[in-house]
């Protein structure tokens, strides 16, 4: 599911034009950025939870000359799903 088919389905099951709908989408997800910017951390209870991991400098090779690389710390996006949020429904 791309990002219009997902306005469409919130359209039709929140009862929103599509425009209402992107709004909407867009508002969440512009929110959720600002707060792992901000390295909040983002709970949607049954959904799943939105947090800021710190990556630590490692050394890693290049692939194509085997040499060795030193790969420097970062943050990255982590998510845990919740409880309610499986494939088997």
């Amino acid at each position: 599911m791309n990002k219009t088919e997902l306005i469409n389905a919130v359209a039709e099951k929140a009862n929103l034009s599509k425009a209402q709908a992107k709004a909407a989408l867009d508002a969440t997800l512009n929110t959720i950025s600002e707060a792992l910017l901000k390295e909040d951390k983002v709970a949607l209870i049954g959904f799943g939870t939105f947090s800021v991991a710190e990556k630590p400098a490692r050394t890693g090779i290049n692939p194509r000359t085997k040499e060795k690389i030193e790969i420097p710390a970062r943050k990255a996006v982590k998510f845990k799903a919740g409880a309610d949020l499986s494939l088997s429904k």
